[in-house]
């Protein structure tokens, strides 16, 4: 039986415009598969700006138990990656854990 979500985790890092070209497949090579392999699902977005560019990964888990698992006891914890601190304008020192409230899936 597959478990359903009931608690999302929200990433937020910010990088410098320029140098969000080599970030994102960095992220997308070290951030997003140890995710791929422990939570529900996961999702990762990018917006440009004028002088920078957002990330937001947001992971989808069963509970905040399972959420904790993962992060080694608490589910805030901020797991940065070795080349964040070269990439991000300032290191994130939290995520948001936030409950599914409506969760809609396509009839497709």
């Amino acid at each position: 039986m597959t478990s359903k979500p009931t608690v999302a985790r929200i990433w937020r890092g910010r990088t410098r415009r320029n140098v969000a070209g080599a970030y994102e497949p960095y992220l997308r090579a070290e951030g997003i598969p140890p995710l791929e392999r422990t939570a529900l699902g996961v999702q990762l977005f990018r917006e440009d700006r004028e002088h920078e560019s957002e990330f937001v990964t947001i992971s989808y888990w069963a509970s905040e138990e399972a959420m904790a698992a993962f992060t080694g006891g608490d589910p805030l914890k901020v797991h940065h990656l070795p080349r964040d601190p070269e990439f991000l304008i300032e290191l994130p020192s939290r995520v948001a854990v936030m409950r599914i409230l409506v969760e809609q899936r396509s009839a497709a």
